[in-house]
């Protein structure tokens, strides 16, 4: 049995900057074990010279003392080092593939705040490690199995600066936007949320030939996600409607996410972006196994409009991990999550920020349709949200009359198209219970029943 994991997250290591594990030297350390297990992986590196790992990151203060140190780890193993500098988490995905190295990495934390940092890996291919690769990493950081191991002299490892990543990054962020079309006539409002896609994004709207009015693009090392970006989607919505600007788009931090906007200043969230391109690729046929991946957290309308569709949705777990995951075990090409992680494997590996934006622009180009009649082709079903404050966490089936009134509650919103779903929360002290269908007043029912049956026997 793999040993429990004690550094990496459910979306590699992460946490405050400077705390444990985001240090110095645990960074030191998970570059020594990480060069370690690449070049193990496979003996031939991919270049046919020295292993190589890519490392880039997004534009917190922080990213020096990480970069520098996880850098010294690897090159003290022997692999060398290709620094792309601020990249989105996808653009160093693919310029790990382009650059034909064994692995990348990227120093973000994504939507936190600049306060916290984060290492995520990505396999030679541009998608996330699997656990097992994970749980050997971490166990030669605490073993120090790799502290003997010193390569020297010519053996050393060499750290380059790949000037051109950018550029990677833009023509194939590009080159997922057909070629026969242009963003001509559409004004387009810009969040960049201070964060990696600070140039790249701008940069491909525009030579695509957009009117670009960008926001939040002058990041300072502190500003990341601060009251902007896909965190704070309201100032881009204001935005769109002072502007009349035809969208809105918005990134997160390390811009593997997007939430839009459309012309009237309505929010446009990841279920909406599924169900306009699942639906989009349906009736063009190219929705591989007519299958959507998404996650518990989906609303229940997207599910029914693509079954209405002829179309299938998978459920996995929360995480933009689990949908890759499926993604790669079925066979599938579409996916993502409420939050704005959407994932084309037709062009990516991982969630693309940019990417997702350009497929829904593509869209509305090609049919011809402001973005409010796009969003109209589901229905979302209401739902309800509740937590219960508990002392304990005992399993729903020891508690009396929960699982009959789950079971019910499941039987009648099941017949409506709807679902529930009650866990308890992994991080505070709270029953946390989903309910969602047609009709508004039976969720709320349902809720108070089930909710209150929790509190009467472990609420606070």
């Amino acid at each position: 049995m793999s040993q429990p994991k004690k550094i990496f997250g459910t979306d590699g290591v992460r946490g405050i900057a400077n705390v444990e594990p985001v240090t110095a030297e645990t960074a030191l350390k998970l570059g020594r074990a990480a060069a370690h297990v690449f070049k193990n992986l496979e003996t031939q590196s991919r270049s046919r010279g020295k292993h190589r790992i890519v490392i880039g990151k997004d534009t917190r203060l922080s990213g020096y003392m990480i970069e520098n140190a996880i850098s010294s780890g690897i090159l003290s193993m022997g692999v060398d080092v290709f620094f792309v500098g601020p990249l989105p988490t996808p653009g160093v995905a693919y310029v790990t593939r382009s650059l034909r190295a064994d692995a990348g990495i990227v120093i973000t934390a994504s939507h936190n705040p600049y306060t916290d940092n984060g290492i995520k890996f990505f396999r030679a291919d541009g998608y996330k490690l699997d656990d097992k690769i994970e749980d050997e990493i971490e166990r030669l950081v605490f073993s120090g199995e790799v502290e003997n191991i010193r390569p020297s002299a010519e053996h050393i490892g060499r750290a380059v600066r790949i000037d051109d990543a950018l550029g990677r990054y833009i023509e194939y962020a590009k080159s997922s936007f057909p070629k026969g079309l242009t963003l001509e006539g559409l004004k387009i409002v810009l969040d960049c949320g201070h964060g990696a896609a600070y140039k790249s994004t701008p940069c491909v709207l525009r030579e695509l030939g957009a009117e670009v009015l960008v926001f939040n693009n002058h990041p300072d090392g502190k500003n990341i996600n601060r009251d902007c970006g896909s965190m704070h989607p309201e100032a881009m919505c204001q935005k769109v409607v002072e502007l009349g600007a035809h969208v809105g788009i918005a990134h997160d931090g390390d811009a593997d996410r997007v939430l839009l906007c459309d012309e009237k200043g309505n929010l446009i969230d990841g279920d909406d972006v599924m169900a306009i391109a699942a639906l989009e690729m349906l009736a063009e046929n190219s929705l591989a196994g007519k299958t959507l991946v998404s996650t518990v957290m989906s609303n229940a309308g997207l599910e029914a409009a693509i079954k209405s569709a002829g179309g299938t949705m998978l459920r996995t777990a929360v995480g933009d991990k689990n949908v890759i995951d499926e993604m790669l075990r079925g066979g599938f090409n579409f996916g993502g999550e409420q939050s704005g992680h959407l994932i084309f494997r037709d062009y990516a590996s991982t969630g693309d920020g940019l990417v997702a934006a350009l497929q829904i622009l593509r869209i509305m180009k090609a049919k011809g349709a402001p973005l409010s009649k796009l969003a109209k082709c589901w229905t979302r079903f209401p739902q309800l949200v509740t937590n219960v404050k508990v002392r304990e966490k005992k399993p729903f089936a020891e508690l009396a009359g929960v699982e009959k009134l789950v079971a019910d509650a499941e039987k009648e919103l099941s017949a409506q198209g709807g679902r529930l779903l009650l866990r308890y929360s992994g991080t505070e002290p709270k029953a946390r219970l989903l309910v969602e269908g047609r009709d508004a007043a039976a969720l709320k029912t349902w809720s108070e029943k089930i909710c209150g049956a929790i509190q009467k026997q472990i609420g606070t």
